[in-house]
């Protein structure tokens, strides 16, 4: 999973600037390939640092249209719709054929949510001190195994690391409780904190028409990240088998076109 993560962080910063056009995917294959045999235990196979190392110096070396900008969109939203492309039509594939760069973070994330969700139960709703203990343990082992993705990450020139799960939720304290936890939760308005601050001002917040927890915590905090801050263009839009995909394109090019008008002001 962390060098998957690594991988998409890495393809999704790079393609929509590629100098050649299908190099990013050819480099996402070759690199593919190299982790599928480590897993395998192939007989000289890298190390998964040498992998991290690897992935990271190729994708900060890939020949880019330096210079060229794009509307960075973030996406968030529930985790099956956020990472499969059958449920979001191809999101991403979307977003850059329209000339965005898609931002999206990473899984590794919500599992060390799921994880420290357990320290607000035991804080406050009584459960059992082990299973937090055992939480706390669980994120630092997490973040032992990303720690050479994420020391890779910090010597680039091209890609941001993540940040500790602490500090995604520390940020969606004056939005809404930490004890908000059904579907993705406080999650959901944490990754719309974190890429606000990180400058990834467009966000797609995308959920499945019957999952109504994540309705109610991503909708419900868009006003208040607006009116914090004034510069988020933020589309919440549904992904259902019942749901219209023109509606769908209409809202994202409605979104898009604000994105570059704004991109076009800010630009010298």
């Amino acid at each position: 999973a962390g060098a998957g993560d690594l991988m998409m962080r890495c393809l999704y910063r790079t393609r929509p600037y590629e100098a050649v056009p299908g190099s990013a995917n050819a480099l996402h294959e070759k690199w593919n390939k190299l982790c599928l045999d480590h897993l395998r235990g192939e007989k000289g196979a890298m190390t998964y640092r040498q992998l991290c190392r690897g992935i990271v110096e190729d994708f900060d070396t890939l020949p880019l249209r330096e210079g060229r900008l794009k509307p960075r969109v973030g996406i968030v939203g529930e985790i099956l719709v956020k990472y499969m492309p059958l449920a979001n039509n191809h999101l991403v594939d979307l977003l850059e054929k329209e000339g965005a760069e898609a931002v999206v973070p990473e899984l590794l994330d919500f599992f060390n949510m799921v994880l420290y969700n357990a320290e607000y139960k035991h804080k406050y709703l009584g459960t059992s001190f082990w299973v937090s203990l055992l939480s706390r343990i669980g994120i630092e082992g997490i973040e032992a195994v990303r720690k050479p993705a994420v020391e890779a990450l910090e010597k680039s020139r091209r890609f941001d690391a993540p940040k500790h799960i602490r500090k995604v939720a520390e940020p969606t304290k004056p939005f809404l409780s930490l004890g908000n936890q059904y579907g993705e939760g406080w999650f959901l308005c944490g990754e719309m904190v974190e890429l606000l601050e990180e400058g990834v001002n467009n966000i797609v917040c995308i959920q499945p028409f019957a999952c109504l927890p994540n309705h109610v915590m991503g909708k419900g905090v868009i006003k208040a990240l607006k009116k914090a801050y004034p510069r988020a263009n933020i589309a919440a839009v549904d992904y259902d088998p019942g749901a219209s995909e023109v509606n769908q394109l209409n809202r994202l090019k409605l979104m898009l076109t604000a994105a570059r008008r704004e991109l076009a002001e800010e630009a010298p």
